[in-house]
C-alpha cells in the first residue's frame, strides 16, 4: 500500500509533456494532467504537502469502497489530489450531462455521485466543492462518452453543475463487503 510521504515532490516533465510526483527509490508517478490544465505553480518544484497527504487520505477512504484494486485505488488518489492542487479554475461543462430532477444539493469533498447523458451512466468523485458546481473526477475504468466523439478516461476531471448530480454514497455503502469477526 502506498503510504505518503514529505520526501515526494510535485515538478513538470517537459519530455513527458504531464505533472509528474516524484516517489522517491526511483519510482515517478504521471498524473493525467497536462501542460493546458495546469495552474502556473504548477512548472516549479513542490512539495507534497500536509494538505496533500491529507486529500490524500480522504480520497483514498471514499474510493476504498470502489471495486477497483489497490493500485488502481492509489492512482486514482493521486489524480485526485493532483486535480484539487494543481488543476487551473474551469467553468462548468454542465451541457455533457442530463439535468437531475433531485440533483445533489451541495457535495461534499470526496462524495461519490453519479452522472449520465445520453452516451453514458457513470460515476464521479468529488475533487473541489464550489457555490454551484463542483470538479470532479471519473472512477469508472471505462471510459464516459461526452459525445458521441469525446470521452472521460478514468481519473480525468470535469467541473459540473450540481443539479448534474446524484448523491452515490449510499450505493457505495450498499455494495462494501463487511468482515465478521468472532
Amino acid at each position: 500500500m502506498l503510504k505518503p510521504s514529505d520526501t515526494w515532490s510535485w515538478y513538470y516533465d517537459e519530455q513527458q509533456c504531464s505533472l509528474m510526483l516524484n516517489l522517491g527509490e526511483d519510482m515517478i508517478f504521471k498524473t493525467n494532467l497536462v501542460r493546458n490544465k495546469l495552474v502556473d505553480c504548477a512548472f516549479k518544484e513542490n512539495e507534497f504537502t500536509v494538505d496533500d497527504a491529507s486529500s490524500y487520505q480522504t480520497f483514498k477512504e471514499q474510493i476504498s469502497g470502489l471495486e477497483l484494486s489497490e493500485p488502481r485505488q492509489a492512482e486514482l488518489a493521486l489524480y485526485c489530489v493532483a486535480a484539487k492542487r494543481f488543476h487551473k479554475p474551469v467553468q462548468p461543462k454542465s451541457w455533457f450531462f442530463e439535468s437531475q430532477i433531485q440533483g445533489h444539493e451541495c457535495p461534499e469533498e470526496g462524495d461519490i455521485v453519479r452522472m449520465n447523458n445520453q452516451y453514458s451512466l457513470g460515476y464521479f468523485i468529488v475533487l473541489e466543492v464550489g457555490e454551484n458546481a463542483s470538479l470532479c473526477a471519473s472512477v469508472d475504468l471505462d471510459e464516459f462518452n461526452l459525445t458521441s466523439s469525446k470521452a472521460l478516461q478514468f481519473g480525468d476531471s470535469i467541473k459540473v453543475m450540481h443539479d448534474r448530480m446524484v448523491d452515490a454514497n449510499a450505493i457505495l455503502h450498499h455494495h462494501r463487503h463487511i468482515a465478521m469477526v468472532g
